[in-house]
């Protein structure tokens, strides 16, 4: 969600029962990191029953802001910190300092025993198909290894879109779904109407992984590709050592001009609120478990 998870979309979803989620360094400059910590941490104090917020830390060396963002969670407790790109016993231990929760971002069951041995609380398997920074690894065969010997918070993200995705989540072993695709055609998410609309007429044949536009493998949408001329089908191979979450400039950035998404955006067929979103997932998941209860007894 680089660049389209902002304050609007995230009180939206926490108002709506969701844990609301934006990378920091979405908040630029960096000043501006702290003003978004107190207007969804105001937001929220005063909206009875709202879920708890989260902000993604990407741990990378590049990132030359790792330690004033992370001084700035302390300091507004943010609830939940979703860590990328790196493992780091100070950056959990800065976090458990005031009780907030740690969760990984993992696409493989090495990296989940390297996240849970360095003091993080839980895991979110990126398995095959999730949008952005994607592992390639089956959802059955992810959750199924890291559930051989870590029963903590587990949450799976991977071309989930609907509510029957979550129930599947669930069947397989996983405490919760993790949904960024499907929330960027949401209306109050920050991305172009042209980036929204290009979801909804999408489907998972036109999604692309590849790593050379940000060092890492990602998934993206193919016409974004072609719009910024490239070779869909003929991207060369990035040297992963070059990956810079620090450096900005250039022509061509993913994810302003390349746009990421999921798999799973063939379930999105129109631009909705978070709120009609929400229900649609509610009403969904809970027909998913109806229909299930129903043939176990049939």
């Amino acid at each position: 969600m680089f660049i389209v998870s902002v304050p609007e979309l995230v009180i939206a979803q926490c108002k709506a029962g969701i844990v609301g989620g934006f990378p920091s360094l979405n908040a630029r400059p960096a000043q501006e990191f702290e003003v978004w910590l107190k207007h969804i941490g105001n937001e929220l104090a005063a909206s009875k029953g709202a879920a708890p917020f989260a902000v993604n830390l990407i741990v990378h060396k590049s990132n030359d802001r790792l330690r004033h963002d992370l001084e700035l969670c302390v300091q507004y407790r943010v609830p939940v910190v979703i860590t990328s790109l790196g493992a780091r016993e100070d950056v959990n231990q800065a976090v458990h300092s005031y009780g907030g929760v740690v969760l990984h971002d993992v696409i493989n069951n090495v990296f989940a025993h390297k996240a849970i041995d360095k003091g993080a609380d839980g895991l979110i398997a990126v398995a095959a198909g999730a949008g952005g920074h994607a592992g390639t690894i089956s959802p059955f065969a992810l959750v199924e290894e890291i559930r051989e010997w870590f029963n903590g918070p587990l949450v799976l993200s991977g071309a989930i879109a609907t509510g029957r995705g979550i129930a599947a989540a669930r069947a397989l072993g996983a405490d919760l779904a993790y949904i960024g695709s499907a929330f960027i055609a949401a209306r109050e998410a920050n991305a172009p109407e042209a980036y929204k609309q290009m979801i909804v007429d999408s489907t998972a044949a036109d999604i692309v992984y590849s790593n050379y536009f940000s060092g890492v493998h990602g998934n993206y949408l193919k016409p974004s590709i072609l719009k910024a001329g490239f070779d869909p089908e003929n991207l060369p191979q990035a040297d992963p050592t070059k990956m810079n979450f620090a450096n900005t400039d250039g022509k061509v950035k993913a994810w302003r001009d390349i746009w990421s998404a999921g798999q799973g955006i063939g379930a999105v067929k129109a631009i909705l609120s978070v709120a009609e979103l929400a229900d649609r997932l509610r009403r969904e998941y809970e027909e998913a478990r109806g229909s299930l209860a129903h043939a176990a007894t049939s």
